[in-house]
């Protein structure tokens, strides 16, 4: 499927055909990022186009040499800080994109850098920090710029965010950061796989339950007491107070392996007034796609959640967001009210919790801390979140049988079940996993080995 040529976004999604002004009115104090599809100039000198093979496909400009441009109309430049990007490429050469508002030789508005990095499929984000930029909607004025003869660059997206990166819910990523990281992840040669390894793409942390706290530093940041309990696996430092930086200096972790010192929770289950702490926490990191080659690690600090703690609604058998009985026997009957089972005596009480593994490619965190990601339903990531995540999955194990009176969930009834992720892993451990286990489809244990 084609991409739509212009994309604006702020909270509320608003989509803008190529060409056209765009107008885009600022929230006090919220980011806004504005995607432009290289494809999509309104006028332009040197330029053709071709299929790219980036990530979301569609068409990027190519064959692009010094003196070459593209203009682009009704670019929204918002106010205060901004933030420009570029999707580039480059199998030869360096040089740089200027961008310009007004004409080509109009005030320069940021400078990208372009260096080789052998290919011209092979993809790329440069990123620059405007000083100074008018505000609202604006013409921008792409114009190449190097020293030698000959294309140097394919372009396939910019983009401009502006506002406050973080501070009210929008947590922008460190896009030289992440570049880095990145640049480490497609250069690992990744391990060769033994024949009888099953071809099933996955990874895991198997983690024990660490601590409780009725803390939540995702939806609570620096608020001690402010959310119902929880259950907290991994950092045994976690509380209102975690940060990344924080996760990364105390690094003690209930989870195998020691690589791994993320922190993850999900609300306490109780019994009769007892809580009842999982036996254990299997955290699946896999690929629900068809070609998972695409995938790349999440960035230090990227955090999300899945479920809905606000979710109060009955769970007979064969509703979604299903406790279920595993083990010899498996389920025997059903609680009172219908809504828990009641495990064989063989058997425990366990959840499946699937996260989102879709990215926006942006941002750490979002206001809802669910804007950022979003399900593959189509066996691809595509349009306002492109880049394939591993598809993390808690598998929660109780050591519970259940009865007639049945459980109740520090968030309330079953359906208020979730969980939240809060990424630390040490970046080579988890870029090898990612590289051997999912890209390769091979299926590994807790050590990232075959």
């Amino acid at each position: 499927m084609r991409r739509p040529q212009v994309l604006l976004r702020t909270l509320a999604a608003v989509v803008l055909a190529a060409g056209g002004a765009a107008a885009l009115t600022h929230p006090a104090a919220q980011a806004a990022t504005a995607v432009v599809q290289a494809e999509s100039y309104a006028a332009q000198s040197g330029v053709q186009v071709e299929a790219t093979a980036d990530t979301g496909g569609g068409q990027n400009a190519a064959y692009l040499a010094s003196g070459d441009w593209m203009r682009f109309d009704g670019v929204d430049l918002g106010t205060g800080p901004l933030t420009v990007s570029a999707r580039v490429a480059s199998a030869v050469g360096s040089g740089t994109v200027e961008l310009r508002t007004g004409s080509l030789t109009g005030p320069l508005l940021a400078s990208l850098p372009i260096t080789t990095n052998a290919g011209w499929q092979n993809w790329v984000t440069a990123t620059a920090t405007a000083a100074t930029h008018p505000a609202g909607a604006q013409t921008v004025f792409a114009v190449m710029r190097n020293t030698t003869a000959g294309d140097f660059v394919n372009i396939n997206w910019f983009s401009f965010e502006t506002g406050a990166p973080s501070g009210n819910g929008w947590v922008a990523v460190d896009q030289a950061a992440w570049n880095v990281q990145l640049a480490a992840f497609r250069a690992m040669t990744p391990a060769p796989v033994p024949g009888h390894v099953v071809r099933v793409p996955e990874f895991n942390a198997t983690c024990a339950y660490s601590h409780s706290r009725p803390d939540d530093p995702i939806i609570f940041p620096g608020l001690p007491g402010a959310s119902h309990m929880h259950t907290f696996m991994g950092n045994r430092g976690t509380d209102a107070s975690t940060t990344t930086q924080s996760l990364l200096a105390n690094t003690a972790t209930s989870c195998a392996p020691a690589a791994d010192p993320s922190a993850y929770w999900i609300p306490t289950l109780y019994e009769g007034g007892k809580a009842i702490e999982p036996k254990d926490v299997i955290v699946y990191y896999g690929s629900r796609l068809p070609d998972a080659t695409k995938t790349v690690p999440f960035p230090t600090g990227f955090r999300m959640i899945a479920g809905s703690a606000t979710s109060q609604v009955p769970t007979p058998k064969g509703s979604v967001n299903q406790f279920y009985c595993a083990g010899p026997g498996g389920e025997i009957g059903r609680s009172a009210d219908g809504n828990w089972p009641v495990c064989a005596p063989t058997a425990n009480l366990m959840f499946q919790l699937v996260f989102p593994d879709c990215w926006d490619g942006r941002h750490l965190d979002s206001p809802n801390h669910k804007s950022h990601v979003a399900y593959n339903y189509t066996g691809a990531c595509g349009g306002d979140h492109p880049v394939a995540i591993p598809s993390v999955s808690f598998v929660i194990s109780y050591p519970t049988k259940g009865g007639a009176d049945g459980f109740r969930l520090a968030s309330g009834m079953a359906s208020s079940m979730h969980g939240d992720f809060f990424n630390a892993w040490n970046e080579s451990a988890l870029g090898h996993r990612v590289k051997d286990c999912i890209v390769q489809s091979a299926k590994c244990n807790t050590a990232g080995t075959f």
